[in-house]
């Protein structure tokens, strides 16, 4: 997996390839709690995603909790109809606002 950070202001885009999985899911979760508190809105672009597990759930589920407590918002977008299905079965994707 590769994880290509795009830092604007409040803003953070984190462009995640490959497969998000128990082997991965810790470099994703380092990144998340790198961010500093000034990050109001991230943005997790999934197109190049190739496989999530409950592991790179977790994460997306503790970025989540993350941006809540810093009063912001986070998006998912480009996720292919695969990892749109695990978040929907999951119900994380009632939680988070997909592009």
């Amino acid at each position: 997996m590769t994880i290509n950070v795009e830092r604007d202001y409040e803003l953070v885009v984190l462009e995640i390839t490959g497969r998000l999985d128990t082997t991965t899911a810790p470099n994703l979760d380092t990144v998340i709690n790198e961010l500093s508190e000034d990050t109001k809105e991230l943005i997790l672009d999934m197109g190049g995603l190739e496989y999530i597990s409950s592991a790179g759930i977790r994460v997306v589920l503790s970025a989540y909790k993350k941006m809540m407590s810093n009063q912001g918002i986070m998006r998912i977008i480009k996720a292919n109809d695969m990892v749109c299905d695990v978040f929907e079965m999951t119900g994380l994707l009632q939680m988070i606002e997909k592009d």
